[in-house]
């Protein structure tokens, strides 16, 4: 699947639905509310429950998560629930957001990124 990417050259990058949390994309930040200048964004898959740790620990460790959703939507949608639960309760104890960008996709932020709608 070609996602638009405002990053490269080309214009697309891929994701691929066997890699789960080894692509990041940094952006540099002009208004300085990130020390390092700097704002990485993780591309995760939410397969199961159980990669909710994970994803917490990048939300945790300053990363803004694109979420892929799909898959766990069309294998158990009760599950699903379950995990953006979870995720929704720490990112908005951190003062976070979360955000449906498609059917498919979540975007998570930490306090420092502010999504405008």
């Amino acid at each position: 699947m070609g996602l638009k990417n405002i990053f490269s050259k080309t214009g697309e990058f891929d994701v691929d639905d066997n890699t789960a949390g080894e692509e990041y994309f940094e952006v540099n930040v002009m208004d300085g509310k990130n020390a390092k200048g700097k704002l990485s964004i993780a591309v995760e898959n939410l397969e199961d429950f159980s990669d909710t740790d994970r994803i917490l620990k990048a939300i945790r460790d300053g990363h803004v998560v694109f979420l892929k959703i799909k898959n766990m939507k069309e294998k158990d949608i009760g599950e699903l629930k379950r995990s953006v639960e979870k995720l929704k309760k720490t990112v908005i104890a951190n003062n976070g957001e979360i955000v449906g960008v498609d059917s498919d996709w979540l975007l998570i932020n930490p306090q420092y990124a502010t999504l405008v709608r």
